[in-house]
This record gives structure tokens, C-alpha cells and sequence, in this order.
């Protein structure tokens, strides 16, 4: 998801059309670095959403959408 004049609820759209598919996922870990995750887009809540990871035994994280907005959390 490229970050052009998004606010929240097109954010939060875009995550729910995703859900139940498969994603690759960039998060930042702080000074500049980042790790990339496959997952599946679990569920998605009011302020919240989640990623069942494929290569952590099925390891559900917790994304938020603002995060997404900050850039923190890029979705490929």
C-alpha cells in the first residue's frame, strides 16, 4: 500500500477488503529497522488489526491502523 493522501478509514477499508488474504508485511523495529512477515489478515476491529504469521506456527500480531498511516507498517 504506497502512502498517498490516505487518512484512517481508507486505511481501514483497504485492511478489510484484505482480509482472509495473504500479505507481505514490512514493520519497523525502531533505529531504521525493519522485518518483513508473510501472514494471512486474521481480523480486523474498530482500532486494530490482526496477522496470523505463516512462519511463527500460526503467531497472531497486533497491527494498529495508525501505524499504517505513520508508515510504521507497510503492507506490500
Amino acid at each position: 500500500m504506497r502512502k498517498v493522501n490516505l487518512n484512517i478509514d481508507d486505511i481501514k477499508s483497504k485492511i478489510l477488503s484484505l482480509k482472509g488474504e495473504e500479505v507481505e508485511m514490512k514493520y519497523n523495529r525502531g533505529r531504521k529497522k525493519f522485518d518483513t512477515i508473510n501472514g494471512t489478515i486474521q481480523d480486523v476491529y474498530p482500532s486494530v488489526f490482526t496477522v496470523c504469521v505463516k512462519d511463527q506456527n500460526g503467531q497472531v500480531q497486533t497491527f494498529s491502523y495508525y501505524d499504517v498511516l505513520c508508515g510504521n507498517v507497510i503492507i506490500l
